[in-house]
């Protein structure tokens, strides 16, 4: 059973990319005539990383496992990783990815992340956390959705566009009425940075350089 604590988490793997990994990475990436000069359409657009970047990333996942499950007991998989780019003004507003769909085979437990490339300046990883009553959609899930009966649902905001906007565009109401305590990460190029589905995260605006990561769903 999926506790409610596993949704919540916050891990790191420091090391999770050795040296010698990211320099390959960044040389499969700048040598892809797709990605090399790639641009999101819209913050937090996502695509997916080239099979020779999945092999790496993969076989990091596989050596991270231990250090993850010991924090979400529930983890089983990772889904295949995606690469993203921020460059200076651009930020990932504050939001919460939430459950959408719990009781599938694969149920999203969380995500995680990882830099390729830093920013000059600023690009850091947050977590907020808050006690309002206003970021929790009033869903209960139990053991039908094999989670721990009376497991509380946040509210969330789709990653994918809808057909009037697109997400993480601006935080939602319901997010910045709460009032919350900000939590400033520091974790450099290689250290993975796991959140738990109902943790509230965002990603500072870059003030200079550009931010290169790889990010996937942990999934049951």
């Amino acid at each position: 059973m999926i506790h409610i604590s596993e949704s919540l988490v916050l891990q790191t793997v420091e090391g999770f990319l050795t040296p010698d990994e990211l320099t390959t990475l960044r040389k499969i990436m700048d040598a892809d005539p797709q990605l090399a000069g790639w641009a999101p359409r819209f913050e937090a657009e996502v695509v997916t990383a080239p099979p020779q970047a999945q092999e790496i990333l993969q076989q990091a996942t596989t050596r991270a496992m231990p250090a993850l499950r010991r924090a979400i007991p529930s983890l089983r998989y990772a889904a295949p990783w995606a690469y993203t780019v921020l460059t200076a003004g651009q930020r990932i507003p504050t939001h919460v990815d939430g459950i959408p769909d719990p009781g599938t085979e694969h149920c999203r437990l969380g995500r995680i992340g990882v830099v390729l490339e830093e920013a000059d300046s600023g690009g850091e990883f947050y977590v907020d956390t808050t006690a309002d009553d206003g970021i929790w959609s009033g869903r209960v899930v139990g053991e039908k959705e094999n989670f721990l009966p009376g497991t509380p649902l946040t509210r969330s905001v789709p990653h994918a566009p809808g057909p009037d906007s697109y997400p993480h565009h601006s935080v939602p109401e319901w997010l910045a009425a709460a009032d919350r305590t900000r939590w400033l990460t520091d974790a450099g190029a290689g250290v993975a940075v796991a959140y738990g589905a109902q943790v509230i995260h965002g990603v500072r605006p870059v003030r200079g350089g550009r931010l290169r990561k790889f990010v996937t769903d942990l999934l049951t």
